[in-house]
């Protein structure tokens, strides 16, 4: 079998899979947006895909869901851009480190379009950090648990599973084999 087409489609599959466990039940945060995004620019050999595909899948979890969010497209769109420089080489390291850096900036981008898009807070640097200071709130503890590390552990989650389970396909799928 063409081992570009198994790579591709095992890469999609598991972007796909990921993505359904969006309509599951599941902790607020707890999501696999930060992980689908770093996983599809460190796997996809053409960067294009990187983008294209979890935005799709994406999409079509947004029909199930119906609640489809400019801030949050726009915080995939610089994760993937952001792992297809940093996930270069993939390491367990980088990996986790890449996942602090999704699930923070998914923050930052997020409540900067409240502040920038919302009559909230003034639109001036005070007003931002009021936005940002009123974010913080999502550390605190909540019924479902602390909403800022259900990200962090939802993206480390996440990562874990798509990446794992990708190297054990490869493994098990191109074993050398012994002549």
């Amino acid at each position: 079998m063409n081992s570009v087409f198994t790579r591709f489609s095992t890469v999609a599959v598991l972007i796909f899979l990921a993505t359904l466990s969006r309509i599951l039940p599941h902790p607020f945060n707890f999501t696999p947006i930060g992980a689908i995004a770093l996983f599809g620019a460190a796997q996809f050999s053409r960067k294009v895909y990187a983008f294209m595909i979890p935005m799709v899948a994406m999409l079509l979890s947004d029909v199930l869901i119906g609640s489809p969010s400019l801030p949050t497209y726009v915080s995939f769109v610089i994760i993937s851009a952001f792992g297809l420089f940093f996930l270069k080489k993939v390491t367990y390291g980088r990996v986790v480190v890449a996942s602090l850096v999704a699930s923070i900036s998914f923050f930052l981008i997020t409540n900067f379009f409240v502040w920038f898009q919302g009559s909230m807070y003034p639109q001036t640097w005070a007003g931002l950090v009021a936005c940002y200071t009123a974010g913080l709130a999502f550390y605190q503890q909540t019924f479902w648990g602390n909403l800022f590390l259900n990200t962090v552990m939802g993206d480390f989650f996440y990562n874990a599973v798509l990446f794992g389970s990708y190297y054990g396909i490869q493994r098990l799928t191109f074993k050398p084999s012994m002549a």
